[in-house]
């Protein structure tokens, strides 16, 4: 699906904005057309009610916004051995064998069902991230030959990084998704 197709975009918005565009559609389909063609016609807003559900599905997992600043506050406290052993131990919850880093840029080698990833996780605290951190967590995914690479950090990617990201096929995790990603975890520093 294309990043900005209106049923991406709906799948990104809140659920009632897919259901308040199907109960607008059928209430213009009810006043506008005659009436044998009125139940045809309403099988058309059935796409915009499952997005609805979907989004739904999909937003009742991610954290409250008060998790996210909560987490937020509690990972910028942590020190780098107490922050690694969270993540550690968040990645063998989802399932990944673990394996610690060797290098400066690659903390963990994670393996799930035949697929490696590394992740650099280290800079965590970093305010921004450029472009040279993202091109050695892409060196360093050639050189182990892993298939996927995941940044970790709270700040901002500059401008320069965010679509060196994109194209490379580099996963960043920033405060949203490390919230989601430490679901269930003691946040303590």
């Amino acid at each position: 699906m294309a990043k900005n197709s209106l049923f991406a975009v709906l799948l990104r918005s809140p659920w009632w904005v897919s259901l308040a565009i199907a109960a607008g559609m059928a209430a213009a389909l009810m006043a506008l057309l005659p009436p044998d063609w009125r139940g045809p016609a309403l099988f058309s807003v059935i796409p915009f009610l499952v997005l609805s559900v979907l989004a739904a599905r999909n937003q009742r997992r991610l954290p409250s916004p008060a998790r996210v600043e909560q987490t937020r506050q509690a990972v910028a406290a942590m020190t780098w051995p107490a922050f690694s052993r969270l993540l550690e131990d968040a990645f063998k919850r989802d399932g990944y064998s673990v394996q610690r880093g060797s290098g400066e840029v690659v903390d963990f080698v994670l393996e799930r069902q035949g697929r490696r990833m590394v992740v650099s996780a280290r800079r965590w605290k970093s305010a921004r991230t450029g472009l040279e951190t993202l091109r050695a967590l892409q060196a360093a995914r050639d050189a182990a030959e892993a298939a996927d690479a995941l940044y970790i950090g709270l700040g901002a990617l500059t401008d320069t990084a965010r679509p060196f990201a994109a194209e490379q096929r580099l996963a960043v995790w920033q405060v949203p998704e490390l919230a989601q990603a430490l679901r269930g975890m003691p946040l303590e520093p």
